[in-house]
């Protein structure tokens, strides 16, 4: 069922931010980076273990997509990362980040008049807005909201219950340090991750073969977020989801 992932993102960064606000300043802050790092490395092979499983589905398929299913695979990385590269697409990411945060601060109800945040600084002021921003920022912006909700807008809701888990244990640690705005950024989630899982949804003609290129592609983008959690080494993955598409496409013409 589309939108099974999404709903499932939403509700771990609502109990993560609960229990940040309950527990969050019992947990030392390098039991958290542990914590990460080992999450970092779950990322990684569930990642290869999609992708690889993905390359093997196109190799049974008929026509010229089986027998040249790695090529298929590699050009599509290649040729997605170009256009990618072309398009800047990290860099358009991170402009919608900074109008995120713009429009939060112009927002009556997150960014109150100054006496109000004087009377109560703790968590009716700056911070709020900051927990809010902060955790937007981090939950709506990425290859893998982009690739998650693609997927479960196709039944295939995996990924976003892989980010649920990231996004849970990343909202204890938000919530304890910046208070009940980061539970606010539900809303961003639901409407982002929604829009596109709604989206995907209404593709018709979405054959095995298409969604077989989306797991080969994105699941090697999956462990380079992987690679990043972990510490190993950060790559341009925002520039690289054009391939997901490229895979689509190639699957289409060569199964065709």
């Amino acid at each position: 069922m589309p939108g099974l992932g999404v709903i499932a993102n939403v509700v771990a960064v609502l109990i993560g931010s609960v229990a940040g606000l309950a527990f969050g300043g019992l947990i030392p802050e390098r039991m958290r980076e542990t914590t990460f790092r080992a999450i970092g490395l779950a990322v990684l092979v569930i990642g290869f273990g999609m992708s690889i499983g993905g390359l093997g589905d196109m190799g049974q398929a008929d026509g010229l997509l089986g027998e040249y299913s790695a090529l298929v695979f590699v050009g599509s990385l290649v040729i997605g990362a170009l256009i990618g590269e072309a398009l800047r697409i990290e860099y358009w990411l991170e402009r919608f980040g900074h109008w995120l945060q713009d429009a939060a601060y112009r927002m009556p109800w997150l960014a109150p008049t100054a006496k109000s945040a004087a009377d109560e600084p703790r968590e009716k002021g700056h911070t709020l807005v900051e927990g809010f921003v902060t955790a937007s920022l981090l939950y709506c912006v990425g290859a893998m909201t982009v690739l998650g909700s693609i997927q479960d807008g196709l039944g295939d809701p995996s990924t976003l219950y892989l980010k649920a888990m990231l996004d849970g244990f990343a909202s204890i640690a938000l919530a304890s340090t910046l208070g009940a705005g980061v539970a606010l950024s539900v809303i961003p989630v639901l409407i982002i991750q929604g829009g596109i899982a709604l989206a995907a949804s209404r593709l018709s003609g979405v054959t095995p073969e298409m969604v077989a290129a989306i797991e080969a592609a994105g699941g090697t983008l999956i462990a380079a977020i992987g690679l990043d959690l972990s510490g190993i080494k950060r790559l341009p993955v925002g520039n690289m989801l054009p391939a997901v598409f490229v895979a689509m496409v190639l699957a289409v013409v060569l199964h065709g």
